[in-house]
């Protein structure tokens, strides 16, 4: 295999397809690169492939040290291997190599608290770390995608001027930045994902509205989200749900998308999102009931057999069979949607913002959504203008509470709630964030009674609602329960 003539600009490690495509992006924007893998099979297709796609300057090593010595110093190396054990494994099999001041950064959906780990570690070494978020799936990799590196800003300028020409790029500039310190580019990368997982399936409930109520066709549907896709809900997730209904099956009759199975899995980044909102305290139920979503359609046989008990009891999907203003369906559909998805993005920012004030980031929320107007799979035409809402304000409590985010929020409630009162069985997650977007609302979240029950069942304390809310209130302005309260057994119950 040939050897470069003078050291390259950059290594990379981890050539499945989207190593193999980021390599190719970087040695497309004129930077030589060096690649390796274990399975040296990997590398030998990957130098192929740059010969193939014009000859571009990839070179392929079988052996780590003499990949790693053939990157010019300080040296600056990509992992994009599978996260947990394997990132370690990596790690030390290039670090044997590696001198004081050279970089490692890992391009994998990684947890954050592993890099702030890793991060100490290598500083011990005298290496320099950075886990770095890589959004836009196989084709964002090889043609732009958006990139969230965080953690040693030194590694960062190693490395800037690589990015800045990989990125995706949009009117604004070039869809990366500088995310933080420590863990933070892996955090917002994690949220970006639930972010995601959210979006997808507000979609699907969307489409289920539309096809189940409004009996739309699949060329039905096709025109409608090619429609949609011109104007608030630009996006490249509506661009692709359109492109889907439109596919037929090649081996036999009728469109692919009827054929799919509705069973699916999940990785990590989902569950690790909602488990941080939870310890956070930070409330995301687009994110949360996605989630459960997911984990319901995996029980693909126990919802086979659910319906067809409620089925022979006589229950069936009775709203849907109603007399249907088919153009106007399709209109509230389309204000739910927007609506839902606004808040969708208000409740990541929400997160990411409350992880930032816990560990000191720093990060630029305006900044966050700029980034990912490009090359990320949740880029869409409104994050422009949640970008102009944290400008206006980098303070902003709550995107919800943006004047412009606001009003449209309002305008929209009442296509909202037709929409969640369209079927017998409501759409999860547009009737989750509608509550969820009426808990904005400067008037009382029905929580008062939840108190009143905790008050009643444990002697908790309350507070009284003329008192203002904010710091932890005295001693004298706090009270007992005014229910008396007695266990009647020996099981969990309490009455008066």
């Amino acid at each position: 295999m040939a050897a470069p003539s003078q050291p390259t600009r950059i290594g990379l490690a981890g050539l499945a397809v989207m190593g193999q495509n980021l390599a190719l992006n970087i040695a497309e924007k004129g930077f030589p690169i060096s690649v390796y893998n274990r399975t040296t099979s990997k590398v030998d297709e990957t130098v192929e492939r740059a010969k193939v796609e014009g000859n571009l300057p990839v070179y392929g090593f079988h052996d780590p040290e003499s990949f790693v010595n053939s990157v010019q110093k300080p040296r600056v190396i990509i992992m994009l291997v599978k996260a947990g054990a394997p990132v370690d494994q990596t790690i030390k099999t290039l670090s044997a190599h590696m001198e004081k001041g050279d970089c490692i950064i890992d391009g994998g959906n990684e947890w954050y608290e592993n890099t702030e780990r890793r991060e100490k570690a290598m500083a011990e070494l005298g290496l320099l770390y950075l886990g770095m978020g890589v959004s836009g799936g196989e084709e964002g990799a090889r043609n732009g995608p958006s990139l969230m590196p965080g953690g040693s800003f030194d590694a960062y300028k190693y490395i800037e001027d690589i990015l800045v020409k990989v990125a995706a790029q949009v009117d604004s500039g070039p869809c990366v930045t500088y995310i933080g310190k420590g863990g933070s580019g892996n955090f917002v990368k994690m949220v970006h994902n639930g972010i995601e997982y959210g979006d997808m399936q507000l979609i699907s409930e969307a489409y289920d509205v539309l096809r189940s109520v409004g009996k739309l066709s699949n060329e039905e549907l096709k025109d409608v989200f090619s429609e949609w896709n011109k104007g608030e809900l630009l996006s490249f997730l509506i661009e692709i749900t359109a492109d889907i209904f439109g596919i037929k099956d090649d081996k036999g009759e009728g469109y692919l998308v009827d054929k799919v199975l509705d069973k699916t899995g999940m990785k990590g980044t989902g569950k690790w999102t909602v488990q941080q909102a939870a310890d956070l305290s930070v409330a995301a139920p687009t994110i949360a009931s996605s989630l459960d979503s997911r984990f319901l359609s995996g029980l693909k046989e126990e919802r086979v057999k659910a319906a067809e008990v409620f089925k022979s009891g006589g229950f069936g999907d009775i709203l849907a069979d109603q007399e249907v203003d088919k153009k106007k369906l399709i209109d509230d559909v389309r204000q739910a949607l927007y609506a839902s998805k606004i808040c969708s993005y208000a409740q990541g920012m929400n997160l990411i913002r409350a992880k930032s004030v816990e560990k000191g980031w720093d990060l630029t929320l305006g900044e966050l959504a700029r980034i990912w107007k490009g090359g990320c799979i949740i880029r869409a035409i409104f994050l422009d203008r949640i970008k102009q809402a944290y400008d206006r304000n980098a303070d902003l409590a709550n995107l919800l509470v943006d004047p412009e985010f606001a009003k449209e929020i309002i305008d929209r409630q009442a296509a909202w709630r037709r929409v969640s009162a369209s079927r017998a069985c409501p759409p999860v997650l547009l009737t989750s964030i509608l509550t969820g977007g009426q808990e904005c609302r400067p008037i009382s979240s029905r929580l008062n009674v939840i108190i009143s029950v905790l008050t009643h069942m444990k002697g908790s304390t309350w507070r009284d609602l003329s008192i203002q809310n904010g710091s932890k209130l005295p001693s004298n302005q706090r009270y007992k329960p005014p229910f008396p309260l007695r266990r009647v057994c020996g099981r969990s119950c309490f009455c008066q």
